[in-house]
Order: structure tokens, then C-alpha cells, then sequence
């Protein structure tokens, strides 16, 4: 499915709705569904058009909620180790509703990154955490690291 960033040559395996695809920052094999295709697509859009090192990418990235464990499609840190960036992928026939926002805001909760990203591979929209008031801030594309690692 041809998606709203850049082509990537993958490695994909197998067929007919049992497809694998490799995932480079993992290193393993996982199954290809639409969100997956569409996060392999935005991580390599980061890590090669947005600078973000793929050292400092942890994907499927696991966390409890109130005793529920729940999993970021990405969590992006640091140079000292602390979130960063928390990305939210969906499938492209997924539309971003404001539900989406919430869930990424309760994970932000224990995350306390400065920048949220929600992609459905279509859309993306990335924010920024603003303290006074406590909300956020759409910006207007998506940051490149250089300009908001610390």
C-alpha cells in the first residue's frame, strides 16, 4: 500500500495475508498488518530523513497503566537517556480521531516526552508538550532530531 512518505526497500517473506517483515531496529522478523507497514515506514522516515539515530529508537516499547500493560509503537530518547518523542501509529484506513490523542496522552503520562507523534501513514501530526498551560502545541511538520536533541 503506497503510503504518504517516502518508499523503502524492506525485506518481506511469505504471502497471502501471512507476510513477514524485517524489522532492521529490532532485528527480527514480524508480521506484516497495515499498522506495522506503516510504522517500518516512519521509523526509516525518521532515521533517514529526519536524522534520528536508530540507537536511540526503542519499538514496541512496553508500559503499565494502573496495573495494565499497554505498548508505544515507539519511544524515542535522548542523549541522557530520558523519552523524548513518543510516536502512535495506526493503518492507514484508521482515521486519527481525537481518541487517538487521549491514548497517546495517557502514555505521554509516563513517558513525559516533550514531542508526540500520531501517523496513520496517510496523516501525521506531531506535537509539542507545552507546560503553561499544560497541553500541547501542533507544529507544523515533523521535527528533525538536530533540532530537538539535547
Amino acid at each position: 500500500m503506497q503510503l504518504n512518505l517516502p518508499s523503502y526497500e524492506f525485506k518481506i517473506e511469505g504471502g497471502a495475508g501471512h507476510s513477514l517483515i524485517f524489522d532492521v531496529l529490532r532485528r527480527k522478523w514480524v508480521k506484516l498488518t497495515p499498522e506495522e507497514w506503516v510504522r517500518q515506514h516512519f521509523l526509516r522516515y525518521l532515521t533517514e530523513e529526519k536524522h534520528f539515530p536508530a540507537s536511540r529508537i526503542a519499538v514496541a516499547y512496553s508500559l503499565k497503566i494502573n496495573r495494565k500493560h499497554f505498548r508505544a509503537d515507539a519511544v524515542v530518547f535522548s542523549d541522557g537517556g530520558k523519552p523524548l518523542l513518543v510516536v502512535e501509529c495506526k493503518a492507514p484506513s484508521v482515521a486519527i480521531l481525537p481518541a487517538t490523542f487521549d491514548q497517546i496522552a495517557r502514555y505521554n503520562y509516563t513517558f513525559q516526552s516533550e514531542y508526540l507523534i500520531v501517523t496513520n501513514g496517510m496523516v501525521h501530526y506531531g506535537c509539542l508538550i507545552t507546560r503553561e498551560p499544560l497541553g500541547y502545541e501542533f507544529l507544523k511538520e515533523i521535527p528533525d532530531y538536530r533540532d530537538i536533541a539535547r
